[in-house]
């Protein structure tokens, strides 16, 4: 059977696109691909938070009747996007690399980085929207509340625990970007509740303020995002940030059941492939294409809570 689709799906390049990874980004950690698509457009229900909270009369009579109630749920419907790149490679440039260097699957590995870093940025910006949390679910540090002002009055242990107590479902997560990072795992405070009596400085590990909050992860954030046009000279800065959200991540959910912060649903997986183009260069090339078909989303606002603008 001929395979006529433009940009044919190939075994190998698949598995090199799929298989690179960049331990940086945590984006698939914050937001699962835990919801997989049979379809680009797909449906989820929204549960009223009156309703699950509510205290009915449960109480029966000896012959009467157990009182009704009456559930309600709001059908959404959402749809994957699709991202992708493609890049041009010249004849000469394959006929010419060197044994064992295929300039074919560096692109692939390229291409794919830069999906990823993509999938970085908005996820970030996500999860980091303040419009998305309701005012209980959100608080905003200035001044010496900032964790970076480690000997005025910031106390991230404060801030941390009043998170946690502000959700409707406990958070078992927490992500940061790397500058929070640097100062939190540092800050006195932090010191002094892990190490008790042996002092207030040195530099807390992941698994010490897992532990210390009753965490399952903490994630930081430590990717780096060129923002000057192409051309000029390199300006980077943090994708993640200086803010801190604590949310909870259940693996199990998904867009029928389970309840999590979360999510990302994903369509068909990521594809690459080739096509010959007799017009690139002199003797023309292939172009290569690798893309994804995802949909991130915030399907609990009140099982998580923002701290922004944490350090300065």
């Amino acid at each position: 059977m001929s395979n006529t689709a433009p940009y044919p799906i190939v075994p190998e390049l698949v598995a090199i696109t799929i298989a690179y990874r960049n331990q940086s980004y945590i984006a698939d950690q914050v937001l699962p691909r835990q919801v997989r698509l049979s379809t680009q457009e797909f449906r989820y229900w929204s549960y009223p938070i009156e309703e699950t909270f509510a205290l009915p009369d449960t109480r029966v009579g000896r012959k009467g009747r157990p009182n009704e109630v009456s559930l309600t749920a709001t059908e959404l419907t959402a749809k994957t996007d699709d991202y992708g790149l493609e890049d041009p490679i010249p004849q000469a440039d394959i006929d010419n690399a060197p044994a064992g260097y295929s300039p074919v699957g560096r692109s692939v590995e390229q291409l794919t980085d830069y999906i990823m870093l993509d999938r970085e940025k908005r996820v970030a910006e996500l999860v980091f929207d303040p419009a998305q949390y309701p005012a209980s679910n959100k608080v905003q540090l200035s001044g010496d509340d900032r964790w970076s002002a480690a000997a005025s009055a910031s106390d991230p242990i404060e801030d941390i625990v009043t998170g946690l107590d502000a959700c409707l479902v406990r958070p078992n997560c927490i992500v940061m970007g790397q500058a929070v990072w640097t100062k939190l795992a540092r800050h006195p405070k932090i010191m002094k509740a892990i190490h008790g009596t042996e002092g207030d400085t040195g530099i807390a590990r992941r698994q010490q303020i897992a532990d210390l909050f009753e965490l399952e992860e903490v994630l930081i954030g430590q990717q780096w995002l060129n923002t000057a046009k192409k051309g000029q000279t390199a300006s980077l800065s943090r994708v993640w940030g200086k803010h801190c959200l604590l949310f909870h991540r259940n693996r199990n959910a998904d867009n029928r059941s389970g309840l999590t912060f979360g999510y990302t649903a994903e369509w068909g997986g990521r594809v690459a492939g080739q096509r010959s183009d007799p017009d690139i260069g002199l003797r023309g090339g292939v172009r290569v294409r690798v893309g994804e078909s995802v949909k991130e989303l915030i399907v609990a606002p009140r099982a998580a809570y923002l701290i922004q603008d944490a350090v300065s």
